[in-house]
């Protein structure tokens, strides 16, 4: 295939999310959004009209023939049933997270790929940021020595706070493992490689929750996963995790990630986002806030409440059609995204038996990306835009 064809995408589901895809798209070169499709057609109608991309049906966007790769913006529980059919159709897929609920759905889609020779990516794509690949630099070039150990810390009231519509969140396939696990499980993996067994205990503090924004107001809705999980993930390398999630904390003083390595400490901002202030400590000398690197994907691009924010989501589709263009392995992969739904399964089975369970999958650190080779992937100036 030529290494300068764009391939055309498709997009099924029309939320909240697609959005994101639909601005960031065109900063990257290799593909180009062409249409959409969900269930509703308003939805649909409303972003091509936005976006200036035609609406389809479902069915007829996946068989489309000028749709090279479909992209899965749907509801978690529908992720394998359109990312399969995308598949028999002959189409590459890329998903949004968590890439499949089971391990044996992943599998499932992972054989039907191979046997046509098509290409599986998933989100989530922030370990690509300016930051994360900043503390990947810094892993690789050994500044903390071999890693030994580590926490990890995503903690939140819960979604029912801001989310008018938050049922599915708290649905089996939900809870936060499956829902921000990917982010933090993704970076954990980037960082200190594949992990060989995890053990957790789980909890659900409270049955129901009750909704506190928009029109379902008051409503109570019921809890069918774990909200509160802590989990210990060994690495096979060594280094010794702990994984602490939950949506039954209000507040909390912990980072999101801290690596501890024989020869200092790495402190990894929020992954569910491509920027943050990356702070190193060697030995025993004061903590270093380090520079943030001249990385595009960790230039502020977005206006948010937060202040200046850095928002790259589809850098992981875009470097997968690149990917395909230039017969290479792509960073955001089948096996990569296997593992993570591998670790955040195990972890969700461990609190249930209490038993350590071993992983049954592997994969290789992502290639690394720096300045230079993301640079590369962009065309255009990065339009600043509100959040």
């Amino acid at each position: 295939m030529a290494a300068n064809r764009t391939l055309r995408a498709g997009v099924i589901g029309c939320g909240n999310i697609s959005t994101a895809y639909f601005r960031l798209a065109p900063l990257f070169r290799g593909v180009e959004i062409v249409a959409c499709a969900d269930l509703r057609d308003d939805l649909a109608k409303a972003q091509a009209q936005a976006f200036g991309i035609r609406a389809m049906p479902v069915d007829e966007l996946i068989a489309a023939g000028d749709v090279d790769i479909v992209v899965n913006l749907t509801i978690p529980a529908a992720h394998y049933a359109i990312s399969k059919q995308a598949l028999e159709a002959g189409k590459h897929v890329y998903s949004e997270k968590p890439f499949v609920l089971s391990l044996e759905e992943g599998l499932s889609l992972k054989a039907i790929a191979e046997a046509g020779e098509l290409r599986i990516g998933s989100a989530p794509d922030t370990f690509l940021g300016g930051a994360h690949q900043q503390a990947r630099a810094l892993v690789d070039a050994g500044r903390i020595g071999r890693i030994t150990s580590g926490v990890c810390h995503v903690m939140s009231h819960g979604m029912e706070h801001w989310h008018p519509n938050p049922d599915f969140f708290y649905a089996p396939g939900g809870g936060p493992i499956l829902d921000l696990g990917p982010y933090y499980i993704s970076s954990l993996v980037q960082l200190a490689g594949p992990v060989r067994r995890v053990a957790a205990v789980t909890s659900v503090p409270r049955p129901e929750r009750v909704i506190s924004n928009g029109p379902r107001s008051g409503e109570t809705i019921p809890v069918g996963t774990p909200t509160t999980i802590h989990a210990i993930l060994e690495f096979v390398e060594g280094a010794v995790v702990t994984f602490n999630a939950s949506w039954d904390v209000w507040q909390h003083g912990h980072a999101p990630i801290e690596l501890y390595g024989e020869g200092g400490t790495l402190h990894v901002p929020d992954p569910n986002f491509f920027g943050g202030e990356v702070r190193l400590t060697e030995e025993d000398r004061p903590v270093e806030k380090l520079p943030a690197w001249k990385h595009p994907f960790g230039e502020p691009n977005q206006d948010s409440p937060r202040g200046p924010l850095a928002n790259y989501r589809t850098v992981g589709l875009a470097d997968m059609a690149l990917a395909i263009a230039e017969d290479r392995p792509h960073r955001c992969s089948l096996e990569f995204a296997l593992h993570v739904v591998d670790v955040m399964t195990a972890v969700l089975r461990s609190g249930e038996t209490g038993q350590f369970v071993e992983m049954t999958t592997s994969c290789e650190r992502p290639a690394a990306l720096g300045a230079a080779a993301a640079r590369s992937m962009m065309v255009g100036r990065k339009a600043r835009s509100a959040a």
